[in-house]
């Protein structure tokens, strides 16, 4: 079986962590028996990345722990379902709280803890603490060990965050998102997915959201097949606005057989010469002058 069917829940939340719970539990099981073998959630899900044109007070105190009882219903509902789930939440922390996703094999163990590393510096988010690393994790499905990794909304912007994880193996990335998906933003998505040969499957929150508009997508960075004299559109799936949940078909076999033969990815990198991509000191006028460290 070389189809893994990974599903993006494109739904809006509700007022309540409880309510959020019940919703997205209720929507876990609906994907299941549409055959999901990955659940991912929208953005902040436990709040429903309810940050903006609130007191940071009144917000900051909806933060949850890591082992609360709503991340850790989805721990059991995933082995309940045998189906992984990634779950997103504003998570407690020790100074601020951190934009977080969870991801749940299908044997509810937690494989990847991953707090959103470049965080919106310029709004809200200024009052988080940023993540400080990118994983990526093998997780069983009933396709076989697929590699997976995570990157959350604004780390699109950033050609480094899919790179790091394309050279720690990721063969599919999971982007939660909570922002109007218009054609540069899904741009950068494409060209993360096509340059480096992996799959980039982002999941929105449905335009009846505040300043967000569904077109949740999936690329497959599988850009040439044999069989085509050109090149093919990457992208599996691409929705509307509307609330709902929608399933994309990731051709495992055909993405591993492309990574082997095609030439992006680390194929012919020459990473002595980036020496300034890491080089804190450098002074441009493009560096705010919060840059982060």
């Amino acid at each position: 079986m070389d189809l893994l069917k990974i599903a993006l829940l494109q739904i809006a939340p509700c007022t309540t962590l409880e309510k959020n719970l019940e919703k997205g539990i209720e929507y876990c099981r609906k994907a299941k028996q549409e055959g999901a073998d990955i659940v991912l959630f929208p953005e902040m899900w436990s709040n429903g990345y309810n940050i903006y044109d609130r007191p940071t007070d009144i917000w900051k105190s909806e933060a949850i722990p890591l082992n609360s009882d709503f991340v850790s219903a989805f721990g059991s509902l995933a082995k309940e379902l045998n189906m992984a789930i990634g779950i997103t939440l504003l998570e407690e922390c020790e100074e601020s709280p951190r934009n977080t996703l969870v991801l749940f094999d299908r044997f509810g163990k937690q494989k990847i803890v991953y707090a959103k590393l470049h965080t919106c510096d310029f709004g809200a988010e200024r009052n988080l603490t940023p993540g400080d690393d990118f994983y990526v994790t093998s997780l069983d499905t009933a396709c076989g060990e697929v590699q997976v990794g995570a990157m959350i909304c604004y780390d699109r912007e950033f050609p480094e965050s899919a790179r790091i994880l394309m050279l720690k193996g990721a063969e599919l990335i999971l982007v939660p998102n909570a922002c109007p998906m218009e054609i540069n933003r899904l741009s950068q998505l494409r060209a993360r997915a096509y340059e480096n040969m992996l799959c980039v499957a982002t999941c929105n929150y449905p335009d009846t959201v505040p300043d967000c508009n569904g077109g949740s997508s999936v690329f497959d960075g599988v850009a040439y097949l044999p069989e085509l004299n050109h090149s093919r559109d990457t992208c599996i799936l691409h929705t509307d606005g509307k609330e709902g949940i929608y399933i994309a078909e990731l051709n495992l076999k055909q993405l591993r057989r492309y990574r082997q033969s095609e030439v992006h990815g680390n194929a012919y990198r020459r990473p002595n010469k980036y020496g300034k991509l890491i080089d804190t000191e450098i002074h441009s006028p493009f560096i705010r002058d919060n840059y982060r460290k």
